[in-house]
């Protein structure tokens, strides 16, 4: 699959280098006393559960950032269904490249994995509606880029990246701003002073809310918060079509598939990258 335009090589990079500076420190001292330095050696990648492969890419990356000259064969790729006693690459060469890379690839790879096997289950929920699955900002700090990776690898869309990215005014903006509307203008003209092109996007919380939202015709995403079924039924009908429509809040998997057949456009679930379960995988040397 195509990778998402957020995952330059710089962001990749820096964050390996980030999170082996985390791990590696001075050293990898448990490796250096006990492997000598031109020991050679090779490793599977096996599946010990099931779900949908997310992380290849980066495990490659990782393991090329210590050793370069690591021989890398993939058999299974990003977006793959996986079960129980799969081999996903082999990874042959340096040995102490190897055994300092192993947590950081099973680290990224299992949760990753964890985060594209969700996604896709749920998004098959609301197969055939005109809905879309989508992620939140409730992510794992400096971890985000790839829990979003992996919600694209599992078939989701993502929302904005981070705060600099599209302008959403949500209760707390919109309340201490005085209202939707005061808001919104602000909003427009902070964007025209600052010469920049961001969509904007308001939470509601009840049909009257809906309505001044839509009145302001400067919003690009209506978030209809909270809402029962039947207002958001009459949400979606009253904006028609103007703008995108995005369903939060209180969403389960039990109700999932009634909320996409209310016509939003996007469900938002957090529950995608907070509380995702992380698949089981190990890398054994053989």
């Amino acid at each position: 699959m195509m990778r998402p335009a957020y995952l330059t090589e710089e962001a990749i990079a820096q964050f390996i280098q980030s999170a082996l500076r985390e791990d590696i420190g001075e050293g990898d001292h448990s490796t250096l006393a006990t492997i000598p330095r031109d020991k050679k050696a090779r490793a599977k990648l096996l599946v010990k559960d099931e779900g949908i492969l997310a992380g290849v890419e980066l495990a490659e990356k990782i393991f090329r950032q210590i050793d370069d000259t690591l021989q890398f064969t993939l058999h299974k790729k990003e977006g793959d269904p996986i079960r129980q006693g799969d081999i996903v690459f082999e990874v042959s060469g340096n040995a102490r490249a190897i055994l300092s890379a192993e947590r950081l690839v099973l680290n990224c790879m299992q949760r990753m994995s964890g985060i594209a096997t969700k996604t896709h289950y749920l998004s098959k929920l609301i197969e055939s509606t005109s809905a879309r699955l989508m992620d939140t900002r409730k992510t794992t700090p400096n971890f985000r880029l790839m829990e979003k990776w992996a919600v694209a690898i599992g078939g989701g869309k993502n929302h904005r990246l981070a705060l600099y990215d599209m302008i959403m005014l949500k209760d707390n903006h919109i309340d201490v701003a005085g209202g939707i509307a005061g808001a919104v203008a602000e909003a427009k003209k902070y964007l025209l002073e600052k010469n920049k092109n961001l969509q904007i996007e308001v939470e509601t919380r009840n049909l009257k809310e809906v309505k001044t939202a839509l009145d302001t015709n400067e919003v690009d995403v209506i978030m209809l918060d909270n809402m029962n079924l039947a207002e958001m039924k009459e949400a979606v009908k009253l904006i028609a079509g103007k703008c995108k429509t995005e369903a939060s809040g209180g969403i389960t998997e039990a109700t999932l598939r009634s909320v996409a057949e209310c016509g939003v456009d996007y469900i938002s679930v957090g529950a995608l990258t907070h509380s995702v379960k992380s698949l089981d995988l190990s890398l054994k040397i053989f």
